[in-house]
């Protein structure tokens, strides 16, 4: 990384699960880079979404590192994702057709509830589905399927923890963490910030913000969305070994009623 930018700079690592992202400096000047980046970033850079793309350049291994500004700021709170400006975001990013069409170059197809529940029920193992919550959670997913209906597709992010929201110096808000974008409905980035950060009373005004109204068929797919999507964290962290991550998403299964 050295030899892209010259000696004078100083490069450190930014952490994260890849290890494929650094700071680099020099002076007063600050950048952030990444190895491997989607081409998806150049578009997400253009809309605004995230922080602005200074240069991409291709290595003679091949790798492609991008630039970005640096941005002197901090990550939302948990109570932070109840601000319209959230909702803002979200509708702008779930509207975007310059980011749909460029998912879709890329190659993705719409992930709808039938791959969805298919990834489900081909990933979580046997000893996981002797616990009760799991069951119960699968089984609703199945009850339900027939009932989980998308008009419109949309880009989505698929992991709105806060962690991801980023609010700079100069007041601006930014979406970060693209790698599991993907085409699918916006239900599923609505159910998991709603049933995550808002309280359910709340979830009217919210959605009034980001330009839906609350109905009983929009709710039924949140709910089967954040559902599904906590039985794939489940089997994840305990692939990874990371069972007190695990269980807290084996007991966050309660919350749900499955009647």
């Amino acid at each position: 990384m050295d030899f892209l930018l010259g000696q004078d700079w100083e490069i450190t690592p930014a952490g994260g699960a890849t290890g494929e992202a650094f700071f680099a400096k020099k002076d007063n000047k600050k950048l952030f880079l990444k190895r491997n980046s989607s081409p998806f970033l150049a578009v997400l850079s253009a809309e605004g979404i995230v922080p602005k793309l200074i240069w991409t350049k291709r290595m003679e291994n091949g790798d492609v590192i991008t630039a970005q500004k640096y941005l002197i700021g901090r990550e939302f709170k948990p109570n932070e994702m109840a601000d319209k400006r959230a909702a803002k975001l979200l509708k702008k990013i779930h509207e975007s057709q310059p980011l749909l069409t460029m998912l879709m170059r890329m190659g993705k197809t719409p992930c709808g509830p039938a791959q969805l529940l298919d990834d489900v029920e081909s990933t979580i193992d046997q000893g996981l589905l002797n616990v009760h919550l799991v069951k119960a959670a699968q089984a609703f997913l199945q009850n339900e399927i027939a009932n989980i209906n998308c008009e419109e597709w949309a880009v989505c992010h698929g992991d709105v923890n806060h962690n991801n929201w980023l609010i700079s110096d100069k007041n601006e808000i930014f979406l970060i963490d693209w790698d599991g974008a993907m085409i699918a409905d916006p239900a599923f980035d609505l159910g998991l910030l709603l049933h995550w950060y808002i309280p359910k009373d709340h979830w009217g005004k919210w959605l009034e913000q980001y330009g839906k109204p609350l109905t009983a068929e929009l709710e039924l797919r949140m709910k089967w969305y954040t559902i599904a999507h906590t039985l794939l964290s489940i089997q994840w962290h305990k692939s990874k070994n990371r069972f007190r991550e695990m269980e807290y998403w084996i007991n966050y299964l309660d919350h749900f009623h499955y009647e």
